[in-house]
């Protein structure tokens, strides 16, 4: 099965074209978050979402956990697939899925410890698939992405192994590092946002070695 690639961060139309000229699979729109890069208003979100060819997916990254504020967003934002960067009650998952049974929700789990195992079980049992970050959701200032490190890949690899859904895998991905990544957990898909960027702009050179990379796997 071929590896997917999910660019996330996109921060403009100009970027998005960028991203799906590399062979992007998948774009990530950022929406208000507490902490990370890539955040840009829902407008421009809807906007980007629009400009996409049709095989290339338009993913809404949401920190709301309340049911009302995720159904109004993507009734507004119009994006393929909404990406759920905090942990949300299976309730949530199964509103947003009745009312809009045509979008894919990712569940974002950031992989800590072996804690993390039981976790994606429980989250795989409502989500359409499960996206493996670095983050920290616990800190003052929660972190839900765009961190830039590396996580454990054995407990991805054992989460991988065990749930039923597509697992994407995220995370201080860079061209450096993406085959190891890419062979150690042997995911559905991967994303990138900080490891294709050069202060704090979409590099084209880093965004084709990433891709041109994740083809050779």
């Amino acid at each position: 099965m071929r590896l997917r690639i999910k660019v996330c961060c996109i921060q403009s139309i100009a970027e998005a074209q960028m991203a799906v000229h590399a062979g992007a699979d998948a774009i990530g729109l950022v929406s208000e978050m507490p902490f990370g890069p890539g955040v840009i208003p829902e407008p421009l979100i809807r906007d980007i979402a629009r400009s996409l060819p049709p095989m290339v997916n338009s993913v809404l990254l949401s920190s709301a956990t309340n049911t009302d504020t995720i159904l109004k967003q993507l009734a507004f934002c119009r994006t393929d697939m909404i990406q759920l960067v905090e942990r949300v009650e299976s309730v949530v998952l199964k509103t947003i899925k009745h009312q809009f049974p045509e979008i894919s929700v990712i569940q974002v789990l950031h992989v800590t410890d072996q804690q993390s195992l039981s976790d994606a079980k429980e989250c795989s049992r409502y989500a359409d698939a499960i996206l493996l970050d670095s983050g920290n959701p616990k800190k003052p200032v929660r972190e839900l992405g765009g961190t830039g490190r590396v996580h454990d890949w054995n407990i991805s690899r054992a989460i991988r192994d065990t749930v039923r859904i597509p697992v994407i895998l995220a995370g201080g991905l860079t061209p450096s590092n993406v085959i190891d990544a890419v062979r150690s957990v042997q995911p559905y898909a991967v994303d990138v946002c900080s490891g294709v960027r050069t202060a704090g702009n979409l590099d084209q050179n880093k965004l084709f070695s990433f891709t041109e990379l994740c083809q050779k796997v």
